[in-house]
């Protein structure tokens, strides 16, 4: 049986646990420093604005950092910048897409998602450390889901914000791999790293935190095995996993928008070419839609399709 006690966690850090659609929200406060890691949705912007100023407790948010740029973890961005102006650091390698904003770089065009425009004030690379709630932590590399994530692990209470690059039973999508790019074997090596630093305790960037590390690992090998031992795997997960997204956005989407919204998708075009040529993207659609249906994670209501939390 698994623990299901909440770890104990400092006093001056906070966890906001959102989601899928909204990446987890990590909230420091040591007197008058305060630092937000992720930010969640666009369409969520305004509730974290709204979650992280109660908090707050009339402070200023000072710093906002990000593990990566995927929409569902700097999609609030734009609005904490409206509201506190805090100094905010990206992934090093993020730094031309963000300054050009190119969406395409980004993947905000390819994956169908959405993200208002954030600027950036300072960088982070492997190894750089960070001093949040007044803890030293260091910045990680973590390329496998995004290539160009980083975790951040503080070595003294043994704390891991992992954002998408470990999950309690999972990680992230394998996104190189659908574009003929390496990610299996990063996203191995990241695990590697992760076992290396030996957390005591992992804080995701989607569900909840936990402490039986080395369990958690186990099972990321295995899907990770379990993935790279047929690529076409990986990405039926992937259209699973964008369309369960778009509906988590949408809530309630007629078919034929649907159909329509993963046609106009550049990544679900070169899913369907890489991996899918010999089905329409209507067989896709309804595969799909009768997986995430077969786990409740959705319904279908006529031509109608209803998301499920």
């Amino acid at each position: 049986m698994s623990d299901t006690t909440p770890p104990q966690l400092p006093a001056t850090l906070r966890v906001f646990e959102r989601g899928w659609l909204s990446a987890n929200n990590i909230l420091f406060v040591d007197g008058g420093d305060t630092a937000l890691v992720d930010s969640g949705y666009v369409t969520h912007a305004p509730q974290t604005v709204a979650l992280v100023e109660s908090a707050l407790q009339g402070r200023p948010l000072k710093r906002l950092i990000n593990t990566h740029l995927h929409s569902d973890h700097c999609g609030g961005n734009a609005a904490l910048q409206a509201r506190w102006q805090p100094q905010t650091s990206i992934p090093a390698a993020e730094a031309a897409a963000v300054s050009a904003w190119d969406v395409d770089a980004l993947t905000y065009k390819a994956t169908g998602q959405q993200c208002d425009r954030f600027t950036f004030d300072t960088l982070l690379h492997d190894g750089d450390t960070l001093r949040l709630g007044g803890i030293d932590w260091q910045v990680v590399a973590a390329p496998g889901h995004d290539p160009h994530a980083v975790m951040l692990f503080a070595p003294q209470p043994r704390i891991l914000i992992a954002g998408d690059a470990l999950w309690e039973n999972g990680f992230g999508v394998i996104f190189p791999e659908l574009e003929g790019e390496s990610g299996f074997a990063e996203q191995a090596a990241v695990l590697e790293r992760i076992v290396e630093l030996d957390a005591h305790v992992v804080i995701p960037g989607h569900g909840r935190p936990f402490t039986d590390v080395a369990a958690a690992v186990e099972r990321a090998r295995g899907r990770l095995a379990y993935l790279g031992g047929d690529p076409q795997r990986n990405a039926s997960h992937a259209v699973k996993v964008l369309v369960k997204f778009k509906l988590l956005e949408a809530q309630r989407i007629r078919r034929d928008a649907l159909l329509a919204w993963m046609q106009g998708a550049p990544l679900m075009a070169a899913i369907h070419q890489r991996f899918m040529a010999d089905q329409s993207m209507e067989e896709i659609l309804s595969q799909t839609l009768r997986a995430l249906a077969g786990v409740r994670a959705l319904v279908v209501e006529g031509e109608v399709v209803v998301n499920v939390d």
